[in-house]
């Protein structure tokens, strides 16, 4: 590469959107226009690689979508990019553009596109973990996750005033993909009565036994009530409503199932998951200075780090087990009506 050859660095979003997005393309893009590099964006997650679409991002693109939801560059899931053949077609692409770092922001299944992207593509590969599912190891929280928290609780705390009103049961699904981090919580913020999570799942027969006499036991010490139990997603067979379903024919126990959705995933982010991304961005251009490749930039301890991308998709990451343990002793107002009736 000449003196007079820009450094070209390439950004995309994939996978499940997550607030925050945007202001991490903003701080990668404006940490790399400061280090005179030139800054494309491909369009539609790894669709963007494979059909060479991108927009050319400067500052006057990125100057005014710190605050948005979603993403600029638009995302999306490319079941396409699982084969060899277009893996090396992307790789192809980038080198006939003479994209030098790709920073990809999105999840586990981004990372592991990566993965399979460094067999065919000779240049940086930098990851910045973008979900709201918290499900990336090495990392303390994800761009998106404390927004999705947040939007989560203020939907279900609208539930509870209707079953305050009907004294009613709600079964209420968060999403999470296969991680309890969001049920837990947003159970726990939103005092759920009960929180069923990857962690503490057991099988169906068993919940529900324990469901029921939960509820028994509540209502025996309260009298007819409000009663919230979040539920994490792809736990129960069949999902909530055939929760409810169950219930109704193992106890008679008349359930409201409502799933909360998209919603989750949109919105204005937090101020908390402005300032992570802008963080991560301006150490994903660092990285790509120091000539790192195939990590994901993350925050350990308020530290910003380096994970390998294959230590990030190892899964060994676990909710806080502490507040897991406190949701079902101390906070258990089921133990503790049983207790007064003793």
């Amino acid at each position: 590469m000449s003196e007079n050859t820009p450094f070209v660095l390439g950004i995309l979003t994939s996978g499940g959107d997550a607030p925050g997005m945007n202001a991490a393309i903003r701080s990668c893009t404006l940490s790399a226009l400061q280090s005179g590099f030139r800054v494309i964006g491909f369009t539609h997650g790894f669709y963007g690689l494979l059909d060479k679409t991108y927009i050319d991002l400067d500052e006057s693109t990125v100057r005014d979508i710190i605050h948005c939801g979603g993403t600029i560059l638009k995302s999306a899931r490319c079941p396409e990019f699982k084969t060899a053949e277009n893996q090396q077609r992307a790789a192809n692409n980038l080198h006939d553009l003479n994209v030098n770092a790709l920073i990809v922001i999105g999840g586990d299944g981004s990372f592991n596109g990566m993965l399979k992207l460094s067999h065919y593509y000779t240049g940086q590969l930098i990851g910045l973990p973008g979900t709201i599912d918290n499900d990336i190891d090495g990392t303390d929280h994800t761009i998106g996750f404390a927004t999705a928290v947040e939007t989560a609780i203020q939907a279900v705390d609208k539930i509870r005033d209707t079953a305050d009103a009907f004294e009613r049961i709600f079964i209420i699904e968060v999403m999470g993909r296969h991680s309890g981090f969001l049920a837990l919580n947003v159970g726990i913020a939103s005092a759920a009565e009960q929180i069923i999570t990857f962690e503490n799942f057991e099988n169906p027969g068993k919940e529900l036994q324990k469901i029921a006499e939960h509820i028994a036991l509540c209502k025996k010490q309260r009298g007819l009530s409000s009663y919230l139990i979040v539920a994490a997603e792809n736990l129960w067979p069949g999902g909530v409503s055939q929760l409810a379903e169950d219930l109704a024919n193992y106890a008679n126990i008349r359930c409201t199932p409502c799933i909360l959705g998209y919603i989750q995933r949109g919105g204005a982010p937090l101020a908390k998951d402005r300032i992570l991304a802008t963080k991560l961005g301006i150490g994903a251009v660092e990285a790509v200075i120091d000539n790192k490749t195939l990590i994901m930039i993350g925050e350990s301890n308020r530290q910003t780090c380096q994970i390998p991308l294959t230590q990030a998709v190892a899964h060994q990451k676990t909710v806080n087990k502490a507040l897991l343990a406190a949701q079902e002793s101390v906070l258990d107002i089921a133990k503790l009506a049983k207790s007064h009736l003793m």
